[in-house]
């Protein structure tokens, strides 16, 4: 596995257990389909969210959040309604798009932050 794979790995374990901790419940990941892929589908209160992370290890090529353009949220987007469109039963209530930065330093504690509801 290349570095990098490793590091977005090892970003979304830390976002799959920093949203648990928050009372979400992950339903699925790196759910794919011909459009892309989806790193985290969880569940929050009546919304179903499909979380985007984005791990680094500095900040040195700006903030992980600066890495969502308006043409990835298209795409998060198009994939939502992808998932919810294979999906067997009843449909989401709501969904929205939720962006998880997870920095991961040398030797510390990664640094979690949320952005909830970047597209409702």
């Amino acid at each position: 596995m290349k570095a990098k794979d490793a590091l977005g790995r090892q970003g979304e374990d830390v976002a799959a257990s920093y949203l648990a901790d928050q009372g979400f419940t992950v339903v699925d990941r790196n759910w794919r389909c011909e459009h892309g892929e989806v790193d985290l589908i969880a569940i929050d209160d009546r919304d179903t969210v499909f979380v985007e992370v984005k791990t680094r290890t500095s900040t040195a090529f700006g903030h992980p959040f600066e890495a969502i353009t308006d043409a990835k949220l298209a795409r998060l987007r198009r994939l939502a309604s992808a998932w919810c469109e294979a999906q067997s039963g009843p449909r989401p209530r709501a969904i929205r798009i939720d962006i998880v930065s997870v920095l991961i330093r040398d030797g510390g504690l990664p640094l979690v932050e949320h952005l909830r509801g970047v597209f409702r």
